[in-house]
């Protein structure tokens, strides 16, 4: 165990709104052991800055994590030549290039077929109607899963991201999560022989033409299910909420007086949808008076460091006129978002746009407030809307 002082936390609390609790460990232990977690977390953004590159000491190799007991052994828990090999195997499909030549036209197909087939009936979820299928229908494409319903990857992501982030041990999560991964690995087998046979620039297609082990390419898979529907999807629902709360902030946006893209990189600061990573401990390493042993867990925060007011003014605060550029929503290291160019064409280029120019006069329902939870991922579970017909 580290020698970090102990701060304690109210769960259920810290799930509704992580926020305090991650400001007074800035402010009195930013570097703390929390028993509660049984981790020790680090939350000031120059102490993650620095850390998540030391791949030496602060290892995403974590034979005993979640992730790979749930989820198998994927690029995103391995570190050097292991991780580099298998983030250049996916790199051709997930590319700068091959986001703006190939998946932006299938993203925007997408949102106007969605958003053709919804009505103004009433008070709407905005989550359920537009979010959560955009961003899986998006996933459906670039995983080469196109076999699944959008149903099931939001349903099997969410059961993988609970699963991973079930640090208190409960079993009906950790079923949950099992019975998700199978899932998945169906829907692998059936797309296998197809993309075989004929590749294509999804995920799957382009793995299966390199030499990479089967059980990697369902890990990787598995991986970009995990990340790639709840991030989009809660930035999308997440923006649109934060936007209609600021309605100064929209008229920016919507005036193309703010970029899309800063928007997005603004709410992806103030509220981070993946706002941890953990990292095991290589060796025995020290931070100005914090020492660390061998193989103990620690959280990189990104939702604190993202809010950390060394760096943000006013950091609570969502405002999309503020330089957002040293964020570190997609990571700061070589474990940097492999999708990261994907979700901002899908939520920046495509869907925040098009939702305000097609669906007009969207607004808040005043008397159903939206709810938003979780730490280790963070996002809406509602956004009840409506607009004008």
């Amino acid at each position: 165990m580290s020698t970090a002082p102990h701060f304690n936390i109210d769960v259920p609390a810290f799930w509704q709104d992580p926020y305090p609790a991650l400001a007074r460990m800035r402010k009195e232990a930013p570097i703390a052991f929390v028993p509660q977690l049984g981790s020790t977390l680090l939350c000031s953004r120059d102490d993650i800055f620095i850390s998540e590159k030391q791949i030496d000491v602060f290892s995403s190799h974590q034979p005993e994590g979640l992730m790979n007991k749930l989820m198998g052994h994927n690029m995103m828990r391995k570190d050097g030549d292991a991780h580099m090999n298998e983030r250049k195997a996916i790199f051709p499909a997930i590319s700068p290039k091959t986001v703006r030549s190939h998946w932006t036209a299938q993203f925007e197909a997408h949102a106007t077929r969605i958003l053709d087939e919804l009505k103004p009936d009433g008070v709407v979820d905005f989550v359920q109607a537009f979010a959560l299928p955009f961003s899986a229908e998006c996933l459906k494409s670039i995983t080469g899963l196109t076999n699944m319903r959008f149903q099931d990857m939001n349903a099997w992501s969410q059961g993988m991201i609970d699963g991973i982030a079930n640090y208190v041990g409960d079993p009906a999560i950790e079923a949950r999560c099992h019975a998700a991964t199978s899932g998945i690995d169906a829907a692998i087998d059936d797309m296998v022989p197809r993309l075989r046979k004929t590749p294509d620039l999804s995920l799957l297609g382009v793995m299966l033409q390199t030499d990479m082990p089967m059980e990697s390419v369902r890990a990787n898979i598995k991986l970009a299910i995990s990340g790639g529907q709840n991030e989009p999807r809660d930035a999308i629902a997440g923006t649109v909420w934060a936007l209609l709360t600021h309605p100064d902030q929209l008229a920016l946006a919507t005036s193309g007086t703010i970029p899309w893209l800063q928007v997005f990189e603004e709410y992806a600061r103030w509220i981070s949808p993946i706002g941890m990573s953990p990292r095991r401990i290589a060796k025995p390493w020290t931070i100005r008076d914090v020492a660390f042993e061998t193989n103990e867990r620690v959280f990189l925060m990104f939702g604190s460091a993202n809010r950390d007011e060394k760096h943000f003014d006013k950091p609570d605060a969502f405002d999309v006129r503020r330089d957002a550029s040293k964020s570190i929503a997609f990571g700061a290291g070589p474990h940097f978002c492999a999708g990261a160019w994907a979700s901002r064409a899908m939520v920046a280029d495509v869907a925040l746009p098009a939702i305000f120019k097609r669906l007009k006069n969207l607004r808040l329902i005043e008397h159903q407030p939206a709810r938003i939870g979780g730490w280790a991922f963070r996002g809406l579970l509602d956004l009840p809307v409506t607009w004008d017909a």
